[in-house]
């Protein structure tokens, strides 16, 4: 699965904890002219971006594990030159973060991309600390725009549809976003899940490229918006900066459990887990899940729903969870890791940044090469045939059912690969994402660009399947598809599905 050498496995993906202030309609209406402008940008040398791009592709060529797998060697060649010339053309910070990610977007790989995460204070200061963040949360449904929470900075609610923004119809806003998108093959459920904007991710997609790509230096946007309903109305709302919220809600307690559980009256517990990137977290996960395997055992519950929806992954927290599911072991599906390199060239050395000096030099643990570049990586516990996972505590032999969607594309993704191909569970909502011929991840460098003081993210481990798979994210049993009246009813159409099927079984 995704952990490799390191428990800290996908590191900073877009799964950020929101920061700062409550910001109301009140608290913005006497800002509405006080634009926060960004510092001074004086670590930005136009003049030597070419060898920005000259680093990134000897990095990308030498280590990244997916660079060919939907790209030719030719297409590759035309891409890198396209790139050398967008940087050498380059006048500011924007066009050249612009041009790595339309060059990442084109690997097609949902773990590269430059990362506002993993940039240096100086560079995300100049390009992300202006007030130019929408002020309201939402999901792009069959193309459109639908606000997912009311709005406390805004009079938005529930159900609305966004038709347009500053005059650009929302519409024409995703076909130029979604090329830009961090998605694996041709999976674009997940390109246009990686455009919306949730309460919690400090550098949502939409809120980088926007501003980018319709630049306006007015404090507040003027949209267009339908009601559940059908009538529309125009709305001025007030932009937010990056220490403001979109949601009144309290700051996140750092001790508390980023999890939730319930257990309602008709026997069915609930896991609501919306982040697995713990890896710089003390909570104590693994105890967690077993006190909560523990109490639905006791209970004798009826079910379990794990709802995974909203969560890219992190650190393999599922197995977890199978392992309280299975009384012998389970064999999880036939997954091999791989690595384009056994020792990372020393001329990049100042450029990779990292966690875990061992993805330098894999050793003896990189096996190969094979006929296509690539290096077999062996761990202490594989086997001939794959990952074991080995019961642990009592069994809970309940119905299981986990709620997914586009967003899984990581650890996630390969849970509910895992939970469907073993029979343990079910799979209610939408195509997962990430893809079936396999994702990379696991372990990265973040390449540090000199020039524009940018970063790309580079994934070193690709997990790939022994047998040919199509170029897709992995379909639920039970296919529910989101729709705008529920979430303007706030009826949640998975989860009733989920207890629905639990009742039947």
């Amino acid at each position: 699965m995704t952990g490799f050498l390191s428990r800290r496995s996908i590191l900073a993906t877009g799964m950020g904890v929101a920061a700062g202030l409550v910001a109301g309609h009140e608290a913005l209406a006497g800002q509405a002219d006080a634009i926060q402008t960004a510092r001074p940008d004086t670590s930005f040398r136009s003049a030597d971006l070419k060898d920005d791009a000259k680093i990134l592709e000897q990095a990308y060529r030498a280590m990244h594990p997916g660079l060919y797998r939907y790209n030719t060697a030719s297409g590759m060649d035309a891409r890198f030159a396209r790139l050398e010339a967008e940087m050498a053309a380059a006048t500011d910070r924007q066009s050249a973060f612009l041009a790595l990610t339309r060059l990442t977007a084109a690997v097609r790989c949902g773990h590269s991309y430059p990362s506002p995460y993993n940039m240096t204070r100086a560079s995300v200061a100049a390009m992300f600390d202006g007030r130019d963040r929408v002020p309201f949360v939402f999901e792009w449904i069959r193309g459109q725009m639908i606000v997912t929470a009311d709005s406390p900075a805004a009079p938005l609610f529930r159900g609305d549809r966004i038709l347009e923004i500053n005059g650009v119809r929302t519409q024409s806003m995703l076909a130029r976003l979604t090329p830009l998108a961090r998605a694996d093959g041709a999976n674009d459920a997940k390109r246009i899940a990686n455009m919306a904007v949730s309460a919690d991710d400090r550098f949502p997609a939409f809120d980088v490229y926007r501003p980018m790509l319709w630049p306006d230096s007015r404090p507040e946007v003027t949209l267009v918006v339908a009601a559940p309903n059908g009538r529309k109305r125009h709305v001025a709302a007030p932009l937010l900066t990056r220490g403001q919220t979109r949601l009144n809600q309290p700051e996140p307690d750092a001790s508390a459990s980023p999890w939730d559980f319930r257990l309602a009256s008709d026997g069915v517990g609930v896991i609501t887990m919306r982040n697995w990137a713990l890896y710089d977290s003390d909570f104590p996960w693994e105890a967690w899940i077993d006190r909560v395997m523990d109490q639905l055992v006791e209970a004798g519950a009826a079910g379990l729903v794990i709802d995974l929806r909203g969560n890219e992954g992190g650190l393999d927290c599922g197995n977890a969870i199978l392992a309280r599911l299975v009384d012998q072991d389970l064999l999880l599906p036939a997954y091999e890791r791989h690595t384009r390199y056994r020792t990372a060239p020393k001329a990049l050395g100042p450029y990779l940044k990292t966690w875990d000096p061992s993805f330098l030099d894999w050793g003896p643990a990189a096996q190969g090469p094979d006929e296509k570049g690539l290096y077999r990586l062996v761990r202490y516990d594989d086997t001939a045939d794959g990952d074991l996972i080995r019961p642990r505590g009592r069994r809970f032999t309940g119905k299981v059912v986990a709620l997914v969607g586009a967003d899984n594309s990581s650890a996630t993704f390969q849970f509910a690969y895992a939970l469907k191909a073993s029979g343990c569970g079910i799979l209610v909502g939408q195509t997962t994402g990430g893809n079936l011929r396999g994702i990379n991840g696991g372990a990265f460098f973040f390449l540090q660009l000199p020039a524009s003081g940018l970063e790309v993210d580079l994934p070193l481990i690709a997990t790939l399947p022994r047998m040919p798979q199509p170029d897709s994210g992995l379909a639920p049993n039970l296919f529910v598809p989101r729709t705008a009246a529920a979430i303007a009813d706030r009826r949640d159409l998975e989860l009733d599905v989920a207890r629905d099927w639990i009742a039947r079984s």
